[in-house]
């Protein structure tokens, strides 16, 4: 049993049950082993939960890096349309991943995509509060569509919501802000 083993059968584990009802005794039943075995991968299920959420961002992690030709508008959409999918793969994907943390090769990739908006003429403030903005913008629009089991249960005074038109028609907000802000001359320090 090896770490990927384990890591993988949280995560069917996961799709199956929701996140709520995974615990390590579940999934030590499902793998045929005793619950303190898996500690040998994992000391706790904090940790656990964290290798899941790496794991369960590896199609966004692989997305192709941008290009310096690339324009930035259309990059950080694609960016970000990909984030969503990539949360929308797994159940309460989005709740896994909130208040996770990037590290390692992730961090790297999230340097290469902030030199790119720099390079692109982005303040560093501003690209740093619209890479930030949009990805708790996108977590949370995923939170409310996987929340959103029943959408027949809607009380008939609410508009029914389409979420990929609502994360569509806020995703151009964020990016007609950033527009506008480095369209705007910003003031320089004498």
């Amino acid at each position: 049993m090896t770490r990927e083993t384990v890591v993988g059968e949280a995560l069917d584990l996961l799709d199956e049950v929701g996140l709520d009802a995974v615990s390590t005794r579940h999934l030590a039943k499902r793998l045929g082993v005793e619950q303190p075995s898996l500690y040998y991968h994992f000391r706790n299920k904090k940790e656990l939960l964290g290798a899941m959420a790496e794991a369960a961002m590896a199609p966004h992690a692989t997305a192709l890096l941008p290009d310096p030709a690339d324009d930035w508008r259309d990059w950080f959409l694609a960016n970000t349309r990909s984030f969503r999918r990539t949360l929308l793969m797994r159940r309460d994907g989005a709740r896994l991943h909130a208040g996770s943390s990037p590290a390692g090769e992730d961090l790297d990739r999230l340097a290469r995509k902030m030199a790119f908006l720099l390079a692109s003429g982005i303040p560093e403030r501003d690209a740093r509060m619209a890479m930030l903005a949009s990805g708790y913008f996108t977590v949370g629009c995923v939170l409310e569509e996987q929340a959103d089991t029943d959408p027949d249960t809607h009380h008939p005074e609410v508009p029914h919501i389409n979420h990929e038109s609502a994360f569509e028609a806020g995703l151009a907000l964020i990016l007609d802000g950033l527009s506008n802000r480095i369209a705007e001359p910003h003031p320089t320090s004498e």
